[in-house]
């Protein structure tokens, strides 16, 4: 059984916005997300997309799993596969799923990639996170500003400094990886 965190995603949204005193016009303009989607996402008559997410997280300066996964059980120590949240991406079929306790000092993110897809982050979606990429199965093309990464199963790549992402797959099956995130 796969937990669908849209209703976490949809209330934390709401919460650190409102938190902030920020109206759906300050956060579309902080982020570059419309007033509109952002409404709809609230609502949940509409489901982000992990570029929209990203986008929001790096306005609010949170990880993107603060969007995406629901804080359940942040006590617990042990993350039991069939209830750790699993979000898909409906553009694209990109599927995350937050591996790690919640709490943990380095969050363990398991990335399934389709084959063809590519998928852009702001640099502000890293500015307060360190990431590695390891790559389990199959190629991931990263792309990190202007710097171009090819990697293969059993690399490992430490991002630079924050800058514009791209996550790519250009091989003929899916790419599965693991995001290893943890606060600069």
């Amino acid at each position: 059984m796969e937990h669908d965190p849209a209703e976490a995603i949809a209330a934390t949204l709401r919460h650190e916005r409102e938190a902030r005193k920020w109206s759906l016009s300050e956060l579309a303009e902080r982020s570059g997300v419309s007033k509109a989607m952002i409404s709809k996402i609230e609502r949940r008559e509409a489901s982000p997309t992990a570029t929209v997410l990203g986008r929001l997280s790096g306005a609010f300066g949170l990880p993107l799993s603060v969007l995406i996964a629901a804080a359940e059980g942040a006590s617990e120590r042990l993350s039991v596969a069939e209830t750790q949240a699993v979000w898909t991406d409906p553009e694209t079929g990109y599927v995350r799923r937050a591996v790690s306790p919640a709490g943990a000092a380095a969050e363990l993110i398991e990335v399934s990639l389709p084959a063809g897809v590519r998928v852009p982050y702001p640099a502000s979606a890293f500015a307060f996170q360190q990431q590695q990429i390891w790559v389990l199965e199959g190629r991931l093309d990263f792309f990190e500003g202007s710097a171009e990464h090819r990697l293969k199963s059993g690399d490992c790549l430490l991002l630079g400094n924050p800058s514009e992402c791209v996550f790519a797959n250009p091989g003929p099956t899916a790419a599965r990886y693991l995001v290893v995130l943890s606060r600069r």
